[in-house]
């Protein structure tokens, strides 16, 4: 993968502000000519920079988001990361060193939906120990 120019981390800065940034607006954001940032844009998403765009949709209620802290049984755990990953609840995944293997972000609609998905998560054969914490605020 290429380094990033500073044109680059200022596209991304934008279009993490505003995925939906017209290319006339971006280019003009970041003194590029149309052309030129298209042409920025495709290196970045062929080199897997940018993964995507996608709209976040408010569901009807705050909801309630929670983190998992899971230890496996034996690392890595590619079927487990399967599993998360076909769960809409689930919001990220990342990988730890420490004693914690994954950290796991989720949201939902009530508690009640994040026991129901940790219970699931936890009979998982690659668990071997999971933490639950429901998030109280958010400062930042």
């Amino acid at each position: 993968m290429r380094a990033l120019d500073d044109k680059d981390r200022q596209i991304l800065d934008l279009l993490r502000a505003d995925a939906r940034l017209p290319l006339k607006s971006l280019a003009a954001k970041v003194g590029l000519a149309r052309s030129t940032l298209r042409d920025r844009l495709s290196r970045l998403e062929t080199d897997g920079i940018i993964r995507g765009y996608r709209a976040e949709i408010a569901d009807d209620g705050p909801g309630v988001s929670a983190y998992l802290f899971i230890r496996l049984k034996s690392t890595p755990a590619p079927d487990l990361i399967a599993f998360l990953r076909r769960m809409p609840a689930v919001k990220s995944c990342a990988s730890l060193t420490g004693d914690t293997d994954l950290l796991v972000g989720l949201a939902a609609p009530s508690t009640d939906q994040v026991n129901w998905l940790r219970d699931r998560i936890a009979s998982h054969e690659a668990v071997a120990d999971l933490t639950t914490s429901i998030v109280l605020n958010r400062d930042i």
